[in-house]
C-alpha cells in the first residue's frame, strides 16, 4: 500500500506549487501549438520526475503528458556516451589518471601527486559551464575565457594555481560532453516545446537550451516567494541541544512523534551526514524504515575501510598496528593465529612491521607461518605496475585473504568494487582509458588513486519507496509533498547563510563563466531554507557545543526566526522512562586463594595505595595491553637515562679516567649507543634530547663531588632476590656504590629519579610512607648500609637525597610486609579505597567502578586495609 501524505492532497502547499507550474507548462505548449507528447519539461533533479508525472496525471487526467526529464537523463536516452582518450569523463577513477598524464606532458611530472587532485577538481567545476556552451560556439567562448586567466611567473606563490586553472580549462574545452547531443539539429526538430522548471539555482545548461530553442522554450520557477508567503504559516518548533548526541536523540524523537501522529512522510534534512548517522541508528533501533536518497560516501563504508586496511598494511613503512588492523578482517587467518601474533608484538613492543618480519621465528613455528603468509600477501602488492595489473594483484590478495567473498556479499562492497573496476568484465573498460591507465604506478600512487575514487563515489542503499522517513538534502524538499520536516544541524557551522563557493576562481571569472558566486549561493540557501519552513510542521534543531566543548550559536537563519517570533520553543519529545537506581557498592574482594609468591617494590606500593589494585593486577594478573605506537614520554626518557648511566659507569669502571673532557665524550658515546639500541632516532625523542648537554654537564659535576667524598661505582641494574618466609622479595636496584670516607666501607644503594627535585625531597620527608629505598635495602644482606635518591635534573642540577634512617625503615617495612601478607592469607578484604591522586591514573579504575559507587557507601569510613 502506497503511503499518501496529507500534503499530497489537492489543497496542500506542494500541490499548489505544482498546479501553478504545470498550468504554465500546458499554456506554453498550447500557445506554440506544441503536441504534449513532443514537449520536454526539465526538472531540477531526478527525484522530481515521478512527482511531476503524478501531479500532471492528477491535474490533467485526460490526454497526453509531456516528458519530464533531467538533462543528463534526457541525453542518456538519446545517445549512449563513452569518453575517449583524454576526454573529461566526470569519473574520478579515470579523470585522476588523465590529470596525472596531462601534468607529465606539460613538464610537471614531479608534482603530479600534488597537482593531480586539484586539477581534476578544477576541471569538474568548469565542465558544467563548458558543457552549457553549444559545441559550435565553444572555440570562441574559449578565447574569451582564456583572457580572464591570470598569468604568473614561474616560482611565484600563485604559479601552480594559475597552471592548474589553465590546464583545467583547456582540458574541458578539448573534451566531448555527454549533453552535447542535446544541441543536435535532430533533437531540436523532434521537440516542439521545451520548458525548464527552475529550482533555487539557475542551471547554465538549462538556460543555454532555452536560448537554443528560442521562442518555443521558456523557464518556469518552481519556487515563488510571494506565493509561498501567501500560504498559511507552518507549525515551527526550535530545539537547542546540548551536544551532538543530544541533538541526534532529539531529532530521532521528533521523527518518531511525527510518525505516531500520522504526519508522514517525514523529511529529514541531511545537513550534517555524521549527525544523520546517529539519528538513523536511533530510528533503526525502533524499527523505522528510512529511505536515504543522499547516500553515503564510499570511503565511509565498512567495506572501504577493510580494503584500505589491506593497502595500508602493504606499505613498506607499515606499522604493526596497521598490519594487525588488516589481519583482524582476513577470514583466511584463524583468530588464534592473529591473537598469538598480536600478543608477541605487544609483549616485545615492535611498533614497525618491518622489524617484526626480520625477526627469527625458528623456535616458534606457528608465528613463523603467520608472518610468512602475511609477507607473501604484502610482497604481492609491492612492485610498481600499470593500473590493470594493480587491480588484478589487489583482487588476488583479497581472494587469498578471504575478504573477496565478504565484499561481494555486501551491497556497499559491490558498489565499491564496481567503482574501482575490480569486478569481472570491468578490466576491458580500462583499455579505453589510453596511456593514462598504462603508466606504471607505485603502491603509494595506487593507494592515493583508490582513496580519491572512494572519496568521490557514493553508495545509496536499495530502500522501500513506502518508507515513512526520507533523508535528503534540504534544497530537494522543493516540490516534494512532506507532512513534516526535521532540520537538524542548524547551527552556525553547518548551516551558513552564505556558503563558501568551491574552487579558487576570482569573482570576475565566476560572473563571466556562470560559476556559483557567494551571492547566488546565499540566495539559493535562503530560498531553500524558506521552502523547508513552508512544510506544514517543522522542527529545527542545533547544538550549543561542538566536539571538545567548543560553544556554538544557532545559524543566522535560525536567529532571524527567533527575532521574528515565528517559531515556538520546542519541547523534548523523548518518551519518559522510569529507571530503577542501582548504585554500585564498593568492592571488597578477598585474595587468600591467590597467594603471591614474589613481591616487588611496585607491587607492595600498590597494596599500600589501594588494596583492590593489588588484588586486580598482582593476584588476578590483569594488565593493560602494551601500546605499539605509544609516543615517547617521561617514562621512556627515564629508561633511556638509566641505560645511558649504566653503560657510562661500567665503561668508566673498566677504564678509569679523571679527565673531564674524556668523561663527557664517553657519556655522549653511551647516549648515542643507547639511542640506536632503543630506536629513538626519530623526532619524538627530540624534546628530551635537546637538554642532554645541560643534563650531562650537571651530572658529571655532581659525580666529581660524589667521588671526592669517597664513593666508588660498583654495579648497575642489579637484579636482587631475598627470601622472606614463604615470600620472595624481588627487584632491580639502579646502582650500588661503595663509600669508604668513614674508614669502614659502606654500601650505598642509589635509585635514579628524573622527577621534580621537590617531589624527591618529599619522598625523603615522608619516612615510612615511602617504601622504595627501604625495600631495596631489604634486598641486600648488609646490616649497615646507606640509601639515597639521585635526582638527575634536566636543567643541569643533579642532587643526592639520602634517607638517613633507611636501616630502621627497612626493619619496619619487613615487619609490615609479613603482617599484610598474613592478613591476606587469613581472608582479610582488599577494598578499593578511592582516595587521593592514586585514582587519577589507575589502570583498574574501570573495574572498581569508583565513579558509580553509592553516595551512602562513599560516605562510610574506609574499611580497614591490610
Amino acid at each position: 500500500m502506497t503511503v499518501i501524505a496529507k500534503s499530497d492532497q489537492p489543497t496542500s502547499p506542494c500541490a499548489a506549487v505544482w498546479q501553478r507550474a504545470l498550468a504554465q507548462v500546458a499554456a506554453h505548449a498550447q500557445a506554440h501549438g506544441a503536441h504534449l507528447a513532443r514537449t520536454v519539461v526539465l526538472v531540477p533533479y531526478a527525484q522530481l520526475m515521478p512527482w511531476a508525472q503524478r501531479f500532471w496525471a492528477q491535474q490533467y487526467p485526460q490526454g497526453f503528458a509531456p516528458r519530464f526529464e533531467t538533462t543528463r537523463n534526457w541525453a542518456g536516452q538519446l545517445q549512449g556516451f563513452g569518453p575517449a582518450g583524454d576526454d573529461f569523463a566526470c569519473d574520478v577513477a579515470r579523470d585522476t589518471l588523465t590529470a596525472r598524464a596531462l601534468l607529465e606532458r606539460v613538464g610537471q611530472g614531479t608534482l603530479r601527486d600534488v597537482l593531480a587532485t586539484p586539477l581534476q577538481e578544477a576541471a569538474a567545476q568548469l565542465a558544467p559551464v563548458v558543457a552549457a556552451v553549444p559545441p559550435e560556439r565553444r572555440a570562441a567562448w574559449g578565447d574569451e575565457a582564456r583572457a580572464l586567466l591570470t598569468t604568473t611567473e614561474e616560482g611565484s606563490a600563485l604559479h601552480y594555481e594559475a597552471l592548474v586553472a589553465r590546464l583545467a580549462l583547456e582540458w574541458v574545452l578539448a573534451s566531448r560532453h555527454a549533453t552535447d547531443v542535446l544541441f543536435e539539429p535532430g533533437v531540436r526538430a523532434a521537440v516542439d516545446a521545451l520548458v525548464v522548471l527552475e529550482g533555487f539555482q539557475s542551471d547554465a545548461l538549462n538556460l543555454a537550451l532555452v536560448q537554443h530553442w528560442g521562442a518555443s522554450a521558456c523557464c518556469v520557477a518552481l519556487w515563488d516567494a510571494e506565493s509561498a508567503s501567501a500560504q498559511p504559516p507552518s507549525q515551527m518548533a526550535l530545539h537547542a541541544a546540548a551536544d551532538a548526541e543530544d541533538e541526534a536523540h532529539r531529532a530521532a524523537a521528533c521523527v518518531l512523534r511525527h510518525i505516531e501522529q500520522g504526519r508522514i512522510p517525514v523529511a529529514l534534512a541531511a545537513t550534517d551526514r555524521a549527525l544523520i548517522r546517529r539519528v538513523l541508528a536511533h530510528l533503526d533501533s525502533q524499527g523505522v524504515l528510512v529511505r536515504d536518497e543522499s547516500g553515503w560516501i564510499l570511503s565511509t563504508t565498512r567495506s572501504a575501510s577493510r580494503l584500505m586496511a589491506a593497502l595500508e598494511a602493504a606499505a613498506w613503512n607499515a606499522s604493526s598496528n596497521a598490519v594487525l588492523d588488516w589481519l583482524k578482517h582476513t577470514p583466511a587467518l584463524p583468530p588464534a593465529d592473529v591473537n598469538r601474533l598480536e600478543q608477541w608484538l605487544r609483549r616485545n613492543v615492535v611498533p614497525q612491521w618491518s622489524a617484526a618480519a626480520a625477526r627469527d621465528f625458528s623456535t616458534q613455528p606457528a608465528l613463523a607461518r603467520t608472518v610468512a603468509t602475511v609477507e607473501a600477501w604484502r610482497d604481492a602488492l609491492r612492485a610498481a605496475r600499470p593500473l590493470p595489473q594493480w587491480l588484478l594483484a589487489l583482487r588476488s590478495v583479497l581472494e587469498q585473504a578471504g575478504q573477496w567473498q565478504g565484499l561481494q556479499a555486501d551491497p556497499a562492497g559491490m558498489r565499491m568494487l564496481a567503482a574501482l573496476r575490480l569486478q569481472d568484465g570491468q578490466q576491458a573498460e580500462l583499455a579505453g582509458w589510453g596511456e593514462s591507465a598504462g603508466r606504471r604506478m607505485t603502491l603509494a600512487e595506487f593507494t592515493r588513486w583508490v582513496k580519491d575514487v572512494l572519496e568521490a563515489g557514493r553508495y545509496v542503499a536499495a530502500q522501500s519507496a513506502e518508507a515513512p522517513v526520507v533523508v535528503l538534502p534540504m534544497p530537494q524538499l522543493l516540490g516534494r509533498p512532506f507532512a513534516a520536516a526535521v532540520l537538524p544541524g542548524s547551527d552556525e557551522k553547518r548551516l551558513q547563510p552564505a556558503p563558501e563557493p568551491s574552487g579558487d576562481w576570482s569573482q570576475a571569472q565566476r560572473e563571466a563563466w556562470g560559476l556559483p558566486t557567494r551571492q547566488t549561493l546565499e540566495a539559493a540557501q535562503r530560498a531553500a531554507w524558506a521552502n523547508a519552513l513552508r512544510t506544514p510542521v517543522v522542527d529545527v534543531l542545533w547544538r550549543t557545543s561542538d566536539e571538545g566543548g567548543e560553544p556554538l550559536l544557532a545559524s543566522a537563519l535560525v536567529l532571524a526566526l527567533q527575532l521574528q517570533g515565528d517559531a515556538a520553543q520546542g519541547t523534548d519529545a523523548h518518551p519518559p522512562r522510569t529507571v530503577q537506581a542501582a548504585p554500585t557498592l564498593r568492592p571488597l574482594p578477598v585474595g587468600q586463594a591467590l597467594p603471591v609468591q614474589q613481591l616487588s617494590s611496585t607491587a607492595y606500593s600498590d597494596l599500600r595505595h589501594c588494596p583492590y589494585r593489588f588484588f586486580a593486577q598482582r593476584q588476578l594478573g590483569l594488565r593493560e595491553p602494551d601500546e605499539l605506537d605509544a609516543e615517547v614520554d617521561k617514562r621512556d626518557f627515564g629508561n633511556w637515562l638509566h641505560a645511558v648511566l649504566q653503560r657510562f659507569h661500567e665503561d668508566l669502571r673498566d677504564q678509569p679516567t679523571d679527565d673531564a673532557g674524556e668523561r663527557s665524550a664517553r657519556m655522549d658515546a653511551a647516549a648515542e649507543a643507547v639511542t640506536r639500541e632503543q630506536r629513538l632516532q626519530d623526532g619524538e625523542f627530540l624534546p628530551f634530547a635537546a637538554g642532554w648537554a645541560q643534563l650531562r654537564d650537571g651530572y658529571l659535576q655532581w659525580l666529581a663531588g660524589h667521588e671526592q667524598q669517597g664513593a666508588m661505582f660498583r654495579q648497575a641494574e642489579v637484579k636482587a632476590r631475598q627470601p622472606l618466609g614463604d615470600l620472595e622479595l624481588i627487584g632491580t636496584i639502579d646502582r650500588i656504590d661503595g663509600v669508604s670516607s668513614t674508614g669502614e666501607p659502606t654500601v650505598l644503594v642509589i635509585d635514579y629519579k628524573t622527577e621534580s627535585d621537590s617531589v624527591t625531597r618529599q619522598r625523603i620527608k615522608s619516612g615510612a610512607e615511602d617504601t622504595q629505598l627501604p625495600f631495596y635495602a631489604a634486598l641486600l644482606h648488609h646490616d649497615t648500609l646507606r640509601a639515597a635518591y639521585v635526582n638527575v635534573g634536566e636543567r643541569g642540577e643533579t642532587q643526592l637525597h639520602e634517607q638517613d634512617e633507611v636501616v630502621h625503615l627497612r626493619d619496619v617495612l619487613i615487619e609490615g610486609i609479613q603482617h599484610d601478607m598474613a592478613r591476606i592469607a587469613a581472608g582479610a578484604p582488599l577494598p578499593a579505597l578511592g582516595e587521593g591522586s592514586v585514582c587519577e591514573f589507575c589502570a583498574v579504575r574501570g573495574l572498581c567502578r569508583k565513579d558509580y559507587w553509592a553516595d551512602a557507601e562513599q560516605a562510610l569510613p574506609a574499611p580497614e586495609t591490610p
